[in-house]
């Protein structure tokens, strides 16, 4: 007898919930999980490296792009979001940020930076996962050269 998509989906439901009692989540961490991305986010478009620091456990990772060799802990995360802030990197949300029940968050976005050419805007999906404490143990960043959407000589347009 076929399964209807409400009691399939009711089903799947229920194992979700199970899953996220047996992992401590809690019903907010969803919520909790896009507010730390939104800071993480506002941080980066203010130019303040500790903000987004702080949402980092010590031996985090920052894989961006994903394949490149991984940035490993506070010290050398902290010197990565050093460099976005010099270059002036600045994020414009595609989607709203979503959470998941198993401790990760992804977003999808465009990052605007300023080089020596001009600036650059790169389409970008980015993963975090979390720690039971909410701390980013990983951020992956999902882009290729040909997600390089333009280079305008800065100030163009404006």
């Amino acid at each position: 007898r076929p399964v209807s998509m409400s009691s399939r989906l009711g089903s799947e439901w229920s194992g979700l919930q199970a899953r996220d009692q047996e992992i401590n989540v809690e019903t907010d961490t969803p919520q909790k999980m896009r507010r730390i991305v939104q800071d993480i986010i506002d941080g980066l478009n203010a130019g303040d490296a500790e903000r987004i620091l702080r949402h980092y456990a010590e031996d985090a990772t920052v894989e961006d792009p994903v394949g490149s060799e991984p940035v490993r802990g506070r010290t050398a995360i902290a010197e990565f979001y050093q460099r976005a802030v010099a270059i002036r990197a600045r994020i414009e949300l595609v989607t709203p940020i979503r959470a998941s029940h198993g401790l990760a968050a992804a977003m999808a976005f465009n990052v605007r930076v300023d080089t020596p050419q001009g600036e650059m805007c790169i389409a970008v999906i980015e993963v975090l996962e979390f720690d039971a404490t909410l701390k980013v143990t990983s951020m992956r960043a999902y882009w290729a050269p040909d997600d390089v959407l333009s280079v305008a000589p800065v100030g163009a347009g404006t």
